[in-house]
């Protein structure tokens, strides 16, 4: 047994629980947003004994052309995640500075923020989503930095780009806002990415995980003007970006791939509809969230209903929601997944 000790942080520390930590067993997976699509992509040998390129150019054009900004305001990361990290180890002094966060929202923001001593402003999605921008500021006080997800994971709740840019200019020169656009291609229209070429302390990071159905590849972008990314191009790790992973995204990326992402995207926004009606209509069902995103957010009228979709195969995301445990969300899957709720729903409601 070792005697070293931990730093206080670490010791209180409590890890991020995924959906794919829990190690269920189960049929039917709706339980990690992911998507229900899959194809073939290619690779060579020879990705695999040299070290690779930091930042493979090929990629960060391309999605540098897919986001309409520079390729210099393009940084690749491992994941979103990375991109989190790297804000707050960037940014953050341990011990003094603060991040603001509206809850219910993405937990890994305030698992980043305690794994380096760094303070978190709890605010709430009520108020993001109805206070004033006056009210918000001053709730935000003097955080460092200033975590939006929009649209927001697990409610699916959307703050208008307009009112972002609001809060860009008045905390101009005091934080980052940084809004985190992992469903974002599900609302594209809703995007804030152009609020990055007008605001030189806006940071929007994006993912592949979601509608681009390459959680596996674990591949993000974190997008900012070139002043802001420059420390963090100093703090990141020597090689972050796999060869394989970069001719994978870069193939993901292309203008062919992109439309049939967008093809897959209309596809599961319409089932997401058809599931909502499926939802509102059952009775076992008392609340279901408006809201964006592929998954829907619901509340239970029995949380023991779950039991009986686990002994069915069908894996769902439990969780906590406003000090209550009975709420549910579950990812868009294809057709003959999304029956596979159905069926539960009529189980559990007659």
């Amino acid at each position: 047994m070792t005697n070293i000790s931990l730093p206080e942080n670490i010791q209180a520390l409590k890890a991020y629980s995924s959906a794919k930590s829990l190690k269920l067993s189960g049929t039917t997976w709706l339980n990690a947003n992911e998507s229900p699509y899959a194809r073939n992509f290619s690779v060579a040998l020879n990705d695999f004994n040299r070290y690779p390129d930091p930042q493979p150019e090929a990629v960060i054009n391309a999605y540098a052309r897919y986001a309409a900004l520079a390729p210099d305001q393009v940084l690749m990361t491992r994941g979103a995640d990375e991109g989190i990290e790297l804000l707050v180890r960037t940014y953050c002094a341990p011990g003094k500075d603060s991040i603001a966060l509206f809850l219910p929202t993405y937990g890994m923001y305030k698992v980043t923020a305690d794994t380096h001593n760094v303070a978190i402003n709890s605010l709430t999605q009520a108020l993001l989503l109805d206070g004033s921008v006056d009210e918000i500021l001053a709730a935000i006080g003097d955080s460092k930095l200033v975590f939006i997800c929009n649209p927001n994971n697990p409610t699916g709740s959307l703050t208008p780009v307009a009112k972002i840019a609001e809060l860009a200019s008045r905390l101009s020169g005091k934080a980052l806002l940084i809004v985190d656009e992992a469903y974002i291609e599900f609302c594209a229209a809703q995007t804030a990415v152009g609020l990055v070429q007008d605001f030189a302390n806006v940071v929007v990071l994006r993912t592949l995980s979601k509608a681009f159905a390459l959680a596996g590849l674990r591949t993000g972008f974190t997008l900012a003007q070139p002043e802001v990314l420059a420390p963090i191009r100093k703090v990141i790790a020597p090689y972050p970006v796999a060869t394989v992973v970069a001719r994978i995204a870069e193939q993901a990326l292309s203008q062919d791939a992109i439309t049939q992402m967008r093809r897959q995207v209309t596809i599961l926004n319409a089932a997401k509809q058809t599931l909502v009606g499926w939802l509102q209509n059952a009775s076992a069902v008392t609340t279901v969230l408006p809201g964006e995103g592929n998954f829907v957010t619901l509340k239970l009228k029995d949380k023991a209903s779950i039991d009986l979709a686990m002994q069915r195969g069908l894996v769902m995301r439990q969780f906590t929601l406003y000090g209550e445990d009975d709420w549910l969300r579950i990812s868009i899957g294809c057709e003959n997944e999304l029956k596979q709720v159905k069926l539960w729903l009529d189980a559990i409601s007659n």
